[in-house]
């Protein structure tokens, strides 16, 4: 069995059967947080995006029209709503692919703008998806993440540790960002919380690995229009 395969298999069907009730929910809590994140970027005219774990697509009316996003997930089932949203609304500046983010079927240095929202925490192995997402991101290019990270906070800390049991049968791991970071070639521009009771952290840090060939691959840099494509997944 290839490594991850039955952690994610079972993730990816969880996901699956909440893919009705994730609109309702996330919509409410977490779009708007998302939202102003994407906006604070600043992405411009041309920039290539990777969103990685891009569910059904409650993120994606805040990415530009002028930039190329690709929008990635494991779950077809939530692929199918973003999909549709993309139907609705005609974006023709994204394309959903469905794809494991811990083996992205990209080159190297293929966007210039990586994010993830509350992912982190729900594949088995959070180190190798950071791995994925700063190869496939150019030197100096911009990967945004918001999570929630076990808290320094005692209290919450404390409330971390009491629904563990019950967060890791739903697929989710409560992680320590340093431990998450650690050996990675990160330059921290933003790390916060919208408020001192908030469980999520955002963090926006520019990727400092040496620079490597500028192109984008050709994998980026496909037609747009296409329909959602299907990658190995492993």
């Amino acid at each position: 069995m290839p490594p991850f395969e039955g952690t994610q298999a079972h993730e990816s069907k969880l996901y699956a059967e909440l893919s009705y009730l994730y609109d309702l929910i996330f919509t409410r809590i977490f779009a708007p947080r998302i939202h102003r994140v994407i906006q604070s970027l600043q992405i411009p005219p041309g920039a290539r995006v990777l969103e990685v774990g891009v569910g059904t697509g409650i993120s994606l009316d805040a990415y530009p029209p002028h930039a190329e996003v690709v929008g990635v997930d494991l779950a077809p089932e939530m692929l199918d709503k973003a999909e549709e949203k993309m139907r609705q609304h005609g974006w023709r500046h994204i394309r959903l692919l469905e794809m494991d983010a811990l083996n992205l079927k990209f080159d190297d240095n293929s966007f210039d703008f990586v994010t993830a929202f509350h992912v982190i925490s729900v594949v088995p192995d959070a180190q190798r998806l950071m791995s994925e997402m700063l190869r496939v991101l150019r030197p100096h290019g911009t990967l945004a993440v918001v999570n929630h990270f076990r808290s320094t906070n005692r209290f919450f800390a404390a409330l971390d540790r009491m629904i563990e049991p019950i967060t890791l049968r739903l697929g989710w791991h409560t992680l320590d960002l340093r431990e998450v970071l650690e050996g990675f070639p990160l330059e921290v521009l933003e790390l916060y919380k919208t408020s001192r009771r908030s469980l999520f952290t955002i963090l926006v840090a520019r990727n400092a690995k040496e620079r490597a060939a500028e192109a984008f691959a050709p994998s980026a840099s496909s037609s747009w229009s296409e329909q959602r494509e299907s990658a190995p997944v492993s």
